[in-house]
C-alpha cells in the first residue's frame, strides 16, 4: 500500500511540475481590463494576439483558472497575462498589472 501511495505522490508531483513548466512557456499578452465578474470567476480583456490559442487581437471574456487571480484587478487596469485552454475553456492562467 505504501508503494502505491509513494508512486502516486511521485506521479502527481511530476504532473504538477510539468504543468508549471508549460505555464511558463505561454506567451505573455498585453491588454486592458474591461470588466471583472468575481462572482462568476470571469474577466473581460481587450487584448493583443494570443499566439498559443491562434487568436487575433479582440475583446473577450475569459474564465479565471483560479478566482484569486481576479483580486486587485479592476476595469481600466493595463495588464500582462497568459491564457490557455483549461478543461475545454479559454482561461486566464496568470495576470499582473502593468503595461
Amino acid at each position: 500500500m505504501k508503494r502505491i501511495n509513494l508512486a502516486a505522490t511521485a506521479l502527481i508531483a511530476g504532473l504538477t511540475l510539468s504543468g508549471a513548466a508549460l505555464a511558463q512557456d505561454l506567451p505573455v499578452v498585453s491588454g486592458t481590463v474591461e470588466k471583472v465578474d468575481t462572482a462568476q470567476g470571469k474577466i473581460t480583456i481587450d487584448h493583443g494576439p494570443i499566439k498559443n490559442l491562434d487568436m487575433d487581437a479582440m475583446t473577450m471574456v475569459f474564465r479565471a483558472q483560479d478566482p484569486a487571480l481576479l483580486k486587485g484587478v479592476k476595469a481600466g487596469d493595463k495588464v500582462q497575462f497568459t491564457a490557455d485552454r483549461v478543461n475545454g475553456q479559454i482561461s486566464v492562467t496568470s495576470i499582473k498589472k502593468g503595461s
